[in-house]
């Protein structure tokens, strides 16, 4: 189907392809982070049922490693923020791939006279958080 395309409108099409790969990968490392996110969160209230006294250990590769209270505490802090930031940049480029794909799924079928649909409207990793 795509070698009777226009050379303009197969490039289009190559680029929707390309778009659609993106928005996967990004939809991919967006959920791992939450994941991330979601069991720092749950590592840090864990923390609120914990004496502070008590003797702590983190894993550090094969190893569990002694650590303070208040040292485990202000790293998983740390590490939640950072996750916070990195899920929301995520977000934001996952609309603009989407967007970027809407807008070059309708410059497409426009270049085809507007027959037919070149992939999912809603595309991929379409929802919200």
């Amino acid at each position: 189907m795509q070698g009777n395309l226009p050379p303009e409108a197969q490039e289009k099409l190559e680029e929707l392809q390309d778009l659609q790969q993106t928005a996967q990968q990004v939809a991919a490392q967006k959920q791992q982070a939450e994941t991330e996110l979601q069991e720092s969160q749950t590592a840090l209230d864990e923390l609120d049922d914990i004496d502070e006294d008590a003797t702590m250990y983190r894993e550090v590769g094969e190893l569990l490693v002694k650590t303070e209270f208040d040292e485990a505490q202000d790293d998983l802090e740390e590490k939640v923020s950072s996750l916070e930031v990195r899920v929301e940049t995520l977000e934001k480029q996952e609309q603009r791939v989407q967007d970027q794909f809407e807008e070059l799924q309708g410059e497409l079928q426009q270049m085809l006279g507007g027959a037919g649909g070149a992939g999912p409207a809603g595309g991929p990793g379409a929802g919200g958080a």
